[in-house]
């Protein structure tokens, strides 16, 4: 065992694969993203899911003040987008968002959309966990999960 500092931790979560998710709010009619790989199920019934965003994150305030939000589970084909919406000024002009039925903005093309309501925000360490509430979902079986493992995608 070693010894548990920044380091050692980040390489050590490294090992554990997860998918890519850019989750979408807009507020005041813009249009604010961040590439998410903390996502997880959280409830069955009624269907909920969570993920986090770094207390000082560039869009923190706009995600902590909206009420309806997306989630967009990106395909292999979509690595661009998610180093993209990685950085503090993620380029939107050649993505056209869908709009869903409560106002969110939807990105196409993803293996999976979820339009979700914001119903909780805890803070814990040096990120805020937000819960949402499932209120539409499409999936599409014909592409292939972006992932990223030990630090690479895949």
């Amino acid at each position: 065992m070693k010894k548990v500092n920044t380091k050692n931790f980040k390489k050590t979560l490294s090992k554990f694969t997860t998918g890519i998710t850019v989750v979408c709010v807009k507020h005041n009619n813009s249009i604010y993203g961040k590439t998410v790989n903390s996502f997880n199920s959280l409830s069955l019934n009624p269907p909920m899911v969570l993920f986090s965003l770094g207390n000082y994150s560039s869009s923190i305030k706009q995600f902590s003040k909206t009420k309806f939000l997306s989630i967009n589970i990106l395909s292999n084909k979509q690595k661009k987008l998610s180093d993209s919406f990685a950085s503090n000024a993620p380029d939107l002009e050649d993505i056209k968002f869908i709009e869903g039925k409560n106002k969110t903005v939807i990105i196409p093309n993803c293996i999976a959309n979820l339009e979700c309501e914001l119903i909780d925000k805890i803070k814990k360490g040096d990120h805020v966990i937000f819960i949402c509430k499932i209120l539409e979902l499409q999936s599409n079986d014909k592409l292939k999960p972006l992932v990223y493992f030990n630090s690479k995608y895949f």
